[in-house]
């Protein structure tokens, strides 16, 4: 029976190149590519197929920030799948990055400077904006969104006979210090990538805590710091083109310099092959890469309370509530 794999955000960067990956892993996959744009979706399936045409590849149109569309897209998929082994939430957005020059140049000549490109620790800021459904962006996009999506899909997920994993790709750039309890979307900051990224962090400890017994495991992953359209968006192209021979050169000092999206992958493919149940539910799991390009990963503590993980849970079942309530009048209105 075929395994299958449910990616968000699979037509390009990391989610593209995790099909590549994983259909190279197991090319008797059945892999679900849920993504915005279908023109790209059926592009890229085609081109997988074309490469594993043992595979199964199928699409489903999901916008993530969109809850209607959310809602839309799990109905879809239980119609199709009775159950689903994988789920890679990996569809993400840092919209319109803003550097912060000054703290760039500051630790581009100091001894932070591995830190700081691992990380993006204090350099940048980004401008959210609030969606239809009236949330922020970036919250409904790189965490509710997806928390929903996971509400509706229970029945594929739990299984207690045969676990089904969630895998959401995170970030060193999950700060503790940009999340607040009070503050969940990240209204009045600006940083709400890195609270975001956050938050998935604290949603996978709750998510271990609700669902194990019933066979759903989480975790979470970061990809190190890899060159996607996200990223050249922080920076003008010539000033990337000056940093490259530093940042191949600070490939020997520290392994999150992974650069592409295949070596991003890394982790996450690591953990299609793992025992849910043998996973550490505070540990992030990273991709790394030598100097000399060869992957591996490693793992480090997240820096994680979990009684504030369990009440960030309850905050989102109760914005879960309230949202669907609005999303029922909506549908009441517009038939």
């Amino acid at each position: 029976m075929r395994k299958v794999v449910l990616i968000t955000g699979a037509s390009s960067g990391i989610g593209l190149a995790l099909c590549k990956r994983l259909l190279a892993e197991d090319n008797e996959l059945h892999l679900c590519l849920a993504c915005r744009n279908m023109g790209k979706a059926s592009s890229v399936s085609a081109s997988l197929l074309a490469c594993h045409p043992t595979a199964e590849v199928t699409t489903v149109q999901v916008d993530v920030s969109n809850l209607q569309s959310v809602f839309w897209a799990a109905k879809e998929l239980k119609q199709r799948f009775q159950r689903l082994d994988y789920v890679y939430l990996n569809a993400g957005i840092m919209p319109n990055p803003q550097l912060n020059i000054k703290a760039f140049f500051s630790g581009l000549f100091s001894r932070k400077v591995i830190h700081m490109f691992s990380t993006a620790e204090g350099l940048l800021t980004q401008q959210d904006k609030v969606t239809a459904d009236g949330l922020q962006e970036v919250f409904a996009t790189n965490v509710f969104g997806h928390f929903i999506l996971i509400r509706e899909l229970e029945p594929l997920l739990c299984h207690s006979d045969n676990p089904s994993q969630l895998i959401w790709t995170s970030s060193r750039n999950a700060r503790k210090s940009n999340f607040s309890l009070e503050d969940i979307q990240h209204r009045k900051g600006q940083e709400p990538y890195s609270s975001s990224k956050y938050a998935t962090d604290l949603l996978n400890v709750s998510l271990n805590r609700h669902f194990n017994q019933q066979g759903l495991y989480s975790s979470v992953v970061c990809p190190g710091t890899v060159l996607t359209n996200l990223t050249y968006g922080i920076l003008p192209q010539f000033v990337w083109t000056l940093l490259m021979p530093l940042i191949w050169l600070l490939r020997f000092f520290a392994n999150a310099f992974t650069l592409t999206p295949y070596n991003g992958t890394e982790a996450l493919v690591w953990l299609f092959h793992q025992k849910p149940e043998s996973l550490n539910p505070l540990t992030k799991y990273m991709s790394a890469t030598t100097g000399f390009g060869s992957n591996y990963v490693t793992v480090q503590k997240m820096d994680i309370d979990e009684d504030t993980a369990e009440k960030f849970y309850q905050n989102l079942l109760k914005l879960e509530k309230h949202v669907r309530v609005i999303t029922i009048q909506k549908s009441n209105h517009q038939s």
